[in-house]
């Protein structure tokens, strides 16, 4: 996605949520955030996939601005070595809607949204189905843009030995290859499932 719109997207999403974008210290402080050095995957790669991603899905979403916003938030913090990432996002995202003057049920619904992120189970309401389905598009990615994937987060858990990363490595993804289906979101699941569950199979067998 092109710098100009990526921004264009940004603008609309606080506009269409009925209050002006923030001032571009925000926006300039999360890409600077998705270009940290620690960062392979979780990068401003990663954060237009998935507004490219929305874009193409943004006609089943109920409140297509709250997850553009998600998304936005949703790596914003990012460090391997801890396990509160998501919900310091979320409540980083919620309290930047609430200083630009969205009602509090809407930053709640954005806050709810990010964590959903966690991928600890899959959610149950439609638009928090449709962001983890786009957040976890990456699986059902064509060969070379997974095996890259793959490759990515390897750098960002470079400091953990082979022989520890690997088996986690394997659980994670044999927990996304046990949900039947992997993706809620009918069209996602349409063009997704199929190459993703073939992505996974050989990445297990590695």
């Amino acid at each position: 996605m092109q710098p100009d719109a990526r921004h264009a997207a940004w603008v609309e999403a606080w506009r269409a949520l009925g209050v002006q974008a923030p001032g571009d210290a925000l926006v300039q402080t999360l890409l600077a955030r998705y270009g940290e050095a620690h960062r392979a995957y979780h990068t401003l790669q990663h954060l237009d996939e998935c507004l490219a991603a929305l874009a193409l899905e943004r006609s089943h979403a109920k409140r297509p601005a709250e997850i553009a916003l998600a998304l936005w938030f949703h790596d914003a913090i990012y460090d391997v070595h801890r396990h509160d990432n998501e919900e310091r996002s979320a409540d980083w995202a919620r309290q930047a809607l609430r200083d630009a003057g969205v009602d509090a049920d809407a930053a709640q619904r954005v806050h709810a949204l990010v964590m959903a992120t966690r991928h600890q189970a899959q959610p149950q309401e439609a638009d928090a189905q449709l962001l983890v389905d786009i957040d976890l598009s990456i699986l059902g990615a064509p060969p070379a843009r997974f095996a890259e994937y793959e490759r990515q987060i390897r750098i960002e858990y470079a400091h953990v030995p082979a022989d520890i990363f690997e088996p986690r490595r394997r659980e994670i993804l044999g927990s996304f290859l046990a949900r039947d289906p992997l993706y809620l979101t009918p069209s996602i699941r349409a063009r997704l499932e199929a190459q993703a569950r073939l992505n996974l199979q050989r990445a297990m067998m590695v």
